[in-house]
């Protein structure tokens, strides 16, 4: 009996092959909106077509009896209502396929839970105001945002009833999407309960301001070993790297452009949870044209 060889794929055949691969390691850029009047305007930011997730920050006062607080910088005065404005911009960008997130905490707000029920007095809080449920006064207006992000600096650890809260509002509605932006150091002291609950769908882990885990050319491997860690120990579903996008953005943590491009994203990009970047913040990437730069290799 002959044997019968296969004749090679044509090279157009190939090629479809090669770009569906590439598609399916594409990431997405993740960026902060909310803390420099001079980022510009939501709409704006959204109908560059550069970012897929925005996270409106902050929502930086909240628990232990606190009255929530909405702080949008330059922006807006939520207390009088003038942040409602936004509903439009918001809705536009969801229009577009991006999701817009609320971030609670930061790095300079005055917030912290005292319990478990207080983590799910302000989660309640947060489905009233801010996603599917009502209240007389809504700071955004009646645009109904895509989920929450956790980026929780201070304060006691209650955020993981919290999160199981949003969840079980959620049900049977449109979906809430949860993330969250620990530091880099694993585990995050602040936010590992909440994580290690499998109801995070993004994580963004902040790689700056944290010497021991960042990106180093001399010495790439703390932060490969950290991101491993991260990647095989969290159950959420998609990882990002998270960094300043400029120099100015952060007391250290920069990776310069070529550098994210040639030697972090190729490895980063080896996990099946890889989901690409985040950026510290709209006003730096403005002025840096950061994600100018990179997107076509995220």
């Amino acid at each position: 009996m002959a044997v019968k060889f296969l004749s090679p794929l044509p090279f157009h055949a190939l090629l479809i092959l090669f770009t569906l691969f590439t598609a399916s390691q594409a990431g997405d850029i993740v960026v902060y909106w909310g803390q420099n009047g001079g980022e510009g305007k939501l709409i704006d930011t959204c109908s560059t077509g550069k970012y897929r997730i925005v996270n409106l920050a902050f929502l930086s006062t909240f628990g232990s009896g606190k009255t929530p607080v909405l702080n949008l910088a330059g922006h807006c005065t939520p207390s009088t209502g003038d942040c409602q404005k936004l509903t439009n911009s918001i809705r536009s960008c969801q229009s577009q396929g991006i999701k817009v997130l609320l971030s609670i905490g930061g790095g300079a707000g005055s917030y912290s839970l005292s319990s478990a029920d207080d983590a799910r007095s302000i989660a309640d809080y947060l489905w009233d105001h801010f996603l599917g449920g009502q209240a007389n006064f809504r700071p955004l207006g009646a645009a109904v945002l895509d989920g929450i992000d956790f980026d929780i600096e201070q304060g006691e650890p209650h955020y993981a009833a919290l999160a199981r809260r949003l969840v079980e509002r959620s049900q049977g509605g449109k979906k809430v999407y949860l993330a969250a932006a620990p530091q880099c150091p694993f585990p995050d002291q602040k936010l590992n309960g909440a994580l290690s609950t499998g109801l995070f769908d993004y994580v963004w882990i902040q790689f700056y301001n944290n010497p021991q885990c960042e990106y180093d050319t001399n010495n790439p491997n703390s932060f490969k070993g950290s991101w491993t860690k991260w990647v095989q120990s969290i159950p959420a579903q998609k990882f990002f790297v998270g960094l300043p996008a400029s120099k100015a953005a952060a007391n250290n943590g920069y990776i310069p452009k070529e550098v994210l491009i040639n030697q972090v994203l190729p490895f980063v990009k080896g996990s099946s949870k890889y989901g690409g970047i985040m950026l510290w913040d709209r006003f730096n990437d403005l002025n840096s044209k950061y994600s100018d730069a990179v997107r076509g290799s995220v």
